[in-house]
């Protein structure tokens, strides 16, 4: 039996970020280990030669209206993003390379800048921000997200994802069964238990 729950998540997809909150509020009370998969959700697409919602205008109203729904229930601060959808790479490549010791930092500035303040994350001078705020120095940081091993990580995890047949985000694994959807944690939870 398993002593964790895996997380599979991309900051550009809002139900990851409506699921990282929900895990945040469950950390306050519960020692629960969640593992942070960084995937590229456009590569898992391609892989399982799926269509994103986002390209879609009829799943794209629907989503609008159904994040503002959940956030609404649980207490969540969202406002949905005016940029929507970009290019994560930069992003979740960030999140691999960042120091353990910065990843959760990390993960709230940028999932809280693009799902509650509409941020727009291909800025260059909007990302440089974020780094200030990471006291991280954006030049490095940007030659680091281009080194091989950090390209290696993420495209490894996504890969390892699609093989695990996970198609989208954010998917949760526990004692290898699959719980899609941020309203799926409940079932991950109980599957821990």
């Amino acid at each position: 039996m398993s002593s964790y729950i895996d997380f599979y998540f991309d900051i550009i997809s809002p139900y990851s970020y409506l699921a990282h909150k929900k895990i945040q509020k469950i950390q306050e009370n519960q020692k629960i280990i969640f593992n942070y998969k960084p995937i590229l959700l456009g590569g898992l697409h391609n892989l399982a030669g799926i269509s994103a919602p986002a390209f879609n205008k009829y799943k794209m109203k629907n989503m609008q209206s159904d994040c503002e729904l959940i956030s609404k229930k649980n207490d969540i601060l969202f406002k949905w993003n005016s940029k929507f959808p970009i290019n994560s790479l930069s992003i979740m490549r960030g999140y691999i390379s960042v120091n353990d010791n910065q990843k959760d930092k990390y993960l709230d500035i940028f999932f809280n800048a693009y799902w509650r303040n509409d941020v727009d994350l291909s800025s260059a001078k909007e990302f440089s921000k974020l780094l200030e705020c990471l006291k991280i120095d954006s030049k490095i940081f940007f030659e680091k997200i281009t080194e091989q091993s950090i390209k290696d990580t993420l495209k490894k995890v996504t890969n390892d994802a699609f093989e695990k047949e996970v198609f989208g985000a954010p998917t949760f694994i526990v004692n290898n069964k699959i719980f899609w959807g941020q309203d799926r944690l409940e079932y991950a939870l109980e599957e821990l238990d």
